[in-house]
């Protein structure tokens, strides 16, 4: 088995060294190999690049009075008309348009001069607009590839510590919101129908396949499948979908995330659950979109990497009662130093020297709190939440609960 050392962050191509990342930073160290490959994820405005968000009242009554299909697609179709119209009266091309988002919330994207942003804001049919945000997930030092499976399947710690692996045949579906999954991957059980990619608008590269092996890490220790070869899940064998967000270089933004957790919001099922293994600054309408799409599924958020208060991140610091953010510990119960910590933290979950499968069919160990979110999320495929024991050193005084099964 190859292993592939790792850490993750959020936004902007970042030399650890020299740069102060603004979002996760997960460090991943192979013991064996002594050496550190480092993913950083951190956020960063994109200029002329805003989110905007109708009032309620307004979308309501613009949306009762069309012949709007109950589908995803069609809600979709429905809020770019009325964009399209809002954008026409306000003297904006249609074609600046590059998501439109119509069930987690109603609103649009789009590229805009400064002149434009302000006749939008003075509409009093506009919410609120937000600027745009970069997320990148990079890797320092040579990038990891994937290495084949070892004949004999191991579980990891993490999957212990939380209560061990169940058979998730019959669970319900994991919506993996991150950089893709390897479609192909011989531990993962990966429903390609469903699976998407919302990078560029929608209209560029529209595979869903992981190019840069977060996603695909995530996917495994939620669901990689009992099969004698390579790691297991909580969920063992658990149908994945890959909601691809983040391109090969781990570049995404902000706007498309928000596109991302609009789509599962209109197509999750009861007994279905989300993994966000990402995140950034504090962004309102990422954390608006994700409270509301936790009502079709319980949604699973990586507190981050920062070692600071998560109230300051999102989507970590969103709150409802179908929402789990998740900070980090290692093997000894020990606070892992990088989590962030504080109020918006549900359970703490293992997220050091996490064994996970990889893209191009390998596998790799990692740490982070986006490495401890998945343990959680597949506990709830499974059923409730328990805990055993609380995690010790935590910073904010009130030590986590550590999930179990």
């Amino acid at each position: 088995m190859k292993f592939i050392s790792a850490v993750v962050l959020s936004s902007l191509f970042i030399l650890v060294a020299c740069e102060k990342a603004n979002l996760f930073t997960d460090e991943i160290i192979d013991i064996q190999e002594e050496t550190a490959h480092l993913y950083t994820y951190s956020s960063d405005v994109i200029p002329g690049s805003y989110v905007v968000v109708f009032k309620n009242d307004f979308i309501d009554q613009e949306m009762s009075s069309r012949s709007v299909a109950d589908t995803y697609e069609g809600r979709v179709a429905a809020v770019r008309d009325v964009t399209e119209k809002v954008l026409e009266e306000n003297q904006v091309e249609k074609e600046r348009i590059t998501y439109a988002y119509g069930t987690a919330i109603k609103g649009f994207a789009a590229n805009l001069n400064d002149d434009q942003v302000e006749s939008l804001r003075r509409d009093n049919r506009i919410k609120y607009i937000e600027q745009d945000q970069i997320i990148t997930v990079s890797m320092g030092g040579p990038p990891g590839g994937g290495g084949g499976g070892d004949p004999t399947q191991s579980t990891p710690w993490g999957i212990t510590r939380v209560g061990g692996s169940a058979d998730g045949t019959n669970a319900g579906t994991a919506w993996i919101i991150d950089s893709g999954i390897d479609m192909d991957h011989p531990d993962l059980n990966v429903d390609a129908g469903r699976s998407v990619s919302f990078l560029s608008g929608g209209g560029g590269n529209t595979e869903p396949e992981d190019k840069n092996g977060h996603g695909t890490h995530v996917a495994g220790t939620v669901a990689a499948i009992d099969n004698g070869i390579g790691v297991v899940g909580v969920a063992a064998g658990a149908t994945v979908v890959a909601v691809r967000v983040l391109d090969r270089r781990g570049s995404g933004s902000t706007s498309g995330v928000i596109a991302g957790v609009d789509y599962v919001g209109a197509n999750a099922s009861n007994g279905d659950a989300a993994n966000m293994s990402l995140g950034g600054g504090y962004y309102g309408a990422l954390n608006d979109a994700v409270i509301a799409a936790s009502s079709a599924c319980p949604f699973v958020l990586a507190a981050g990497n920062e070692s600071t208060n998560a109230e300051t991140r999102s989507p970590a610091s969103a709150n409802g009662n179908n929402i789990y953010t998740i900070s980090a510990m290692d093997s000894n119960d020990n606070w892992a130093s990088f989590s962030n910590y504080g109020s918006p933290v549900d359970y703490c979950a293992p997220g050091v020297s996490v064994l996970s499968t990889y893209k191009d069919g390998g596998y790799a160990t990692s740490n982070g709190t986006s490495m401890a979110a998945p343990h959680v999320c597949g506990i709830v495929l499974l059923g409730n939440v328990s805990s055993d024991g609380t995690v010790n050193g935590d910073p904010d005084g009130d030590p986590d609960p550590i999930a179990h099964r």
